[in-house]
Protein backbone atom coordinates (compact mmCIF):
# COMPACT_ATOMS: atom_id res chain seq x y z
CA UNK A 1 0.00 0.00 0.00
CA UNK A 2 2.87 2.37 0.88
CA UNK A 3 6.45 1.78 -0.18
CA UNK A 4 9.49 3.83 0.77
CA UNK A 5 12.62 3.51 -1.37
CA UNK A 6 15.74 5.58 -1.97
CA UNK A 7 17.08 7.26 -5.10
CA UNK A 8 20.41 8.75 -4.06
CA UNK A 9 19.62 11.37 -1.45
CA UNK A 10 15.91 11.33 -2.28
CA UNK A 11 13.41 9.20 -0.38
CA UNK A 12 10.63 8.13 -2.76
CA UNK A 13 7.33 7.35 -1.04
CA UNK A 14 4.94 5.55 -3.38
CA UNK A 15 1.22 5.17 -2.70
CA UNK A 16 -0.03 1.96 -4.33
CA UNK A 17 -3.60 1.30 -3.24
CA UNK A 18 -5.93 2.06 -6.13
CA UNK A 19 -7.35 5.51 -5.46
CA UNK A 20 -4.99 5.93 -2.50
CA UNK A 21 -7.72 7.06 -0.17
CA UNK A 22 -6.79 7.77 3.43
CA UNK A 23 -8.13 4.66 5.08
CA UNK A 24 -6.84 3.47 8.46
CA UNK A 25 -4.19 1.21 6.85
CA UNK A 26 -2.93 4.07 4.69
CA UNK A 27 -2.70 6.35 7.72
CA UNK A 28 -0.93 3.63 9.73
CA UNK A 29 1.62 3.30 6.93
CA UNK A 30 2.14 7.06 6.78
CA UNK A 31 2.64 7.15 10.55
CA UNK A 32 5.47 4.64 10.27
CA UNK A 33 7.16 6.32 7.31
CA UNK A 34 6.97 9.81 8.79
CA UNK A 35 8.34 8.54 12.11
CA UNK A 36 11.36 7.21 10.21
CA UNK A 37 11.90 10.36 8.15
CA UNK A 38 11.53 12.67 11.14
CA UNK A 39 14.79 11.29 12.58
CA UNK A 40 16.86 12.91 9.82
CA UNK A 41 17.67 16.52 10.70
CA UNK A 42 20.87 17.22 8.79
CA UNK A 43 21.68 17.80 5.13
CA UNK A 44 21.55 15.12 2.46
CA UNK A 45 17.88 14.14 2.25
CA UNK A 46 14.65 15.07 0.49
CA UNK A 47 11.26 13.41 0.01
CA UNK A 48 9.16 12.76 -3.08
CA UNK A 49 5.66 11.30 -2.83
CA UNK A 50 3.94 9.73 -5.83
CA UNK A 51 0.85 7.67 -6.56
CA UNK A 52 0.27 4.95 -9.13
CA UNK A 53 -1.81 4.69 -12.27
CA UNK A 54 -4.36 7.45 -12.74
CA UNK A 55 -4.53 8.51 -9.09
CA UNK A 56 -2.23 10.43 -6.82
CA UNK A 57 -4.90 10.37 -4.11
CA UNK A 58 -8.67 10.65 -3.96
CA UNK A 59 -8.56 11.80 -0.34
CA UNK A 60 -10.78 10.69 2.51
CA UNK A 61 -12.03 7.11 2.66
CA UNK A 62 -15.73 7.90 2.44
CA UNK A 63 -16.75 4.22 2.51
CA UNK A 64 -14.93 3.74 5.81
CA UNK A 65 -16.46 6.91 7.18
CA UNK A 66 -19.92 5.77 6.12
CA UNK A 67 -19.42 2.60 8.12
CA UNK A 68 -17.92 4.46 11.11
CA UNK A 69 -19.74 7.80 11.40
CA UNK A 70 -19.12 7.96 15.15
CA UNK A 71 -15.36 8.13 14.53
CA UNK A 72 -15.38 11.16 12.19
CA UNK A 73 -13.58 13.51 14.56
CA UNK A 74 -10.93 10.93 15.47
CA UNK A 75 -10.42 10.13 11.78
CA UNK A 76 -10.08 13.76 10.68
CA UNK A 77 -7.63 14.27 13.51
CA UNK A 78 -5.41 11.56 12.05
CA UNK A 79 -5.56 13.11 8.57
CA UNK A 80 -4.77 16.54 10.02
CA UNK A 81 -1.82 15.09 11.92
CA UNK A 82 -0.43 13.59 8.71
CA UNK A 83 -0.57 17.05 7.11
CA UNK A 84 1.07 18.68 10.13
CA UNK A 85 3.90 16.15 10.21
CA UNK A 86 4.63 16.72 6.53
CA UNK A 87 4.85 20.45 7.19
CA UNK A 88 7.25 19.71 10.05
CA UNK A 89 9.41 17.25 8.15
CA UNK A 90 13.13 18.10 8.38
CA UNK A 91 13.82 17.92 4.64
CA UNK A 92 12.54 19.46 1.39
CA UNK A 93 9.44 17.74 -0.01
CA UNK A 94 8.09 17.41 -3.54
CA UNK A 95 4.77 15.90 -4.65
CA UNK A 96 4.87 14.02 -7.97
CA UNK A 97 1.23 14.20 -8.99
CA UNK A 98 0.92 11.31 -11.41
CA UNK A 99 -2.86 11.56 -11.78
CA UNK A 100 -5.98 12.80 -10.04
CA UNK A 101 -5.50 14.70 -6.78
CA UNK A 102 -8.95 15.29 -5.34
CA UNK A 103 -10.25 16.74 -2.08
CA UNK A 104 -8.05 15.72 0.88
CA UNK A 105 -5.63 14.20 -1.65
CA UNK A 106 -5.27 17.60 -3.31
CA UNK A 107 -4.67 19.12 0.11
CA UNK A 108 -1.90 16.57 0.68
CA UNK A 109 -0.03 18.01 -2.31
CA UNK A 110 -0.30 21.47 -0.73
CA UNK A 111 1.57 20.20 2.33
CA UNK A 112 4.67 19.71 0.16
CA UNK A 113 7.18 22.41 -0.66
CA UNK A 114 6.91 21.93 -4.44
CA UNK A 115 4.68 20.00 -6.85
CA UNK A 116 5.17 18.46 -10.30
CA UNK A 117 1.93 17.49 -12.08
CA UNK A 118 1.26 15.20 -15.02
CA UNK A 119 0.10 17.00 -18.16
CA UNK A 120 -1.89 14.42 -20.12
CA UNK A 121 -4.22 13.07 -17.44
CA UNK A 122 -5.50 14.02 -14.03
CA UNK A 123 -7.02 16.99 -12.24
CA UNK A 124 -6.38 18.97 -9.08
CA UNK A 125 -9.80 19.50 -7.54
CA UNK A 126 -11.45 20.47 -4.25
CA UNK A 127 -14.98 19.10 -4.87
CA UNK A 128 -16.37 19.55 -1.36
CA UNK A 129 -18.92 22.15 -2.50
CA UNK A 130 -20.42 19.57 -4.87
CA UNK A 131 -20.31 16.82 -2.23
CA UNK A 132 -22.26 18.94 0.26
CA UNK A 133 -19.27 19.17 2.59
CA UNK A 134 -17.55 22.09 4.25
CA UNK A 135 -13.84 22.29 5.04
CA UNK A 136 -12.47 21.57 8.49
CA UNK A 137 -10.57 24.46 10.13
CA UNK A 138 -7.26 22.69 9.56
CA UNK A 139 -7.94 21.92 5.92
CA UNK A 140 -9.13 25.45 5.28
CA UNK A 141 -5.94 26.76 6.84
CA UNK A 142 -3.76 24.60 4.57
CA UNK A 143 -5.55 25.71 1.41
CA UNK A 144 -5.60 29.40 2.24
CA UNK A 145 -1.95 29.39 3.29
CA UNK A 146 -0.69 27.68 0.13
CA UNK A 147 -2.91 29.21 -2.57
CA UNK A 148 -3.43 32.82 -3.54
CA UNK A 149 -6.71 34.29 -2.23
CA UNK A 150 -8.30 34.31 -5.67
CA UNK A 151 -7.30 30.74 -6.47
CA UNK A 152 -8.37 29.48 -3.04
CA UNK A 153 -11.75 31.19 -3.46
CA UNK A 154 -12.30 29.69 -6.91
CA UNK A 155 -11.08 26.21 -6.00
CA UNK A 156 -13.11 26.00 -2.80
CA UNK A 157 -16.32 27.72 -3.93
CA UNK A 158 -16.66 26.32 -7.44
CA UNK A 159 -15.05 22.89 -7.20
CA UNK A 160 -13.16 23.59 -10.42
CA UNK A 161 -11.11 20.79 -11.93
CA UNK A 162 -7.70 22.15 -12.85
CA UNK A 163 -5.58 20.49 -15.52
CA UNK A 164 -1.84 20.56 -14.99
CA UNK A 165 -1.43 23.58 -17.26
CA UNK A 166 -4.25 25.45 -15.52
CA UNK A 167 -2.88 24.51 -12.10
CA UNK A 168 0.55 25.82 -13.05
CA UNK A 169 -0.91 29.14 -14.23
CA UNK A 170 -2.89 29.40 -10.98
CA UNK A 171 0.22 28.78 -8.87
CA UNK A 172 -1.10 25.48 -7.52
CA UNK A 173 1.78 23.44 -8.96
CA UNK A 174 5.32 24.49 -9.78
CA UNK A 175 6.16 22.34 -12.79
CA UNK A 176 4.37 20.08 -15.28
CA UNK A 177 5.63 17.02 -17.13
CA UNK A 178 4.45 14.17 -19.31
CA UNK A 179 3.48 10.94 -17.57
CA UNK A 180 6.86 9.26 -17.94
CA UNK A 181 8.69 12.35 -16.70
CA UNK A 182 6.66 13.31 -13.63
CA UNK A 183 8.56 11.20 -11.12
CA UNK A 184 12.03 11.80 -12.64
CA UNK A 185 11.36 15.55 -12.70
CA UNK A 186 10.23 15.48 -9.06
CA UNK A 187 13.27 13.44 -8.00
CA UNK A 188 15.58 15.81 -9.87
CA UNK A 189 13.96 18.80 -8.19
CA UNK A 190 14.15 17.17 -4.77
CA UNK A 191 17.79 16.19 -5.30
CA UNK A 192 18.65 19.81 -6.09
CA UNK A 193 17.35 20.73 -2.62
CA UNK A 194 18.62 17.73 -0.65
CA UNK A 195 21.82 19.46 0.44
CA UNK A 196 19.92 21.93 2.59
CA UNK A 197 20.11 21.41 6.34
CA UNK A 198 16.98 19.59 7.43
CA UNK A 199 16.73 21.26 10.82
CA UNK A 200 16.89 24.67 9.16
CA UNK A 201 14.30 23.67 6.54
CA UNK A 202 12.00 22.47 9.29
CA UNK A 203 12.53 25.63 11.33
CA UNK A 204 11.75 27.92 8.40
CA UNK A 205 8.70 25.95 7.33
CA UNK A 206 7.22 25.59 10.81
CA UNK A 207 7.73 29.30 11.37
CA UNK A 208 6.00 30.16 8.10
CA UNK A 209 3.09 27.81 8.77
CA UNK A 210 2.83 27.98 12.56
CA UNK A 211 -0.83 29.01 12.42
CA UNK A 212 -1.64 26.26 9.93
CA UNK A 213 -0.02 23.63 12.14
CA UNK A 214 -1.88 25.00 15.15
CA UNK A 215 -5.17 24.77 13.24
CA UNK A 216 -4.41 21.22 12.15
CA UNK A 217 -3.82 20.22 15.76
CA UNK A 218 -6.85 22.09 17.02
CA UNK A 219 -10.47 20.89 16.96
CA UNK A 220 -10.99 18.68 13.92
CA UNK A 221 -14.56 19.84 13.44
CA UNK A 222 -15.81 23.40 13.32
Amino acid sequence: MIDLSRDGQVHVLRFDAGENRFGPRFLDGMDQVLASLEKHDGPGAALVTVGTGKFYSNGLDLDWLGANPDRLEEYLGRVHEMYARLLELPMPTVAAVNGHAFAAGAMLTLCHDLTVMRTDRGYFCLPEVDLGMTFSPGMRAVIQARLSPGTAHEAMLTGRRYTAEQAERAGIVHRTAAEADVLPAAVELAASLAGKNGAVVRGIRTGMYAQVIEALRGPALG
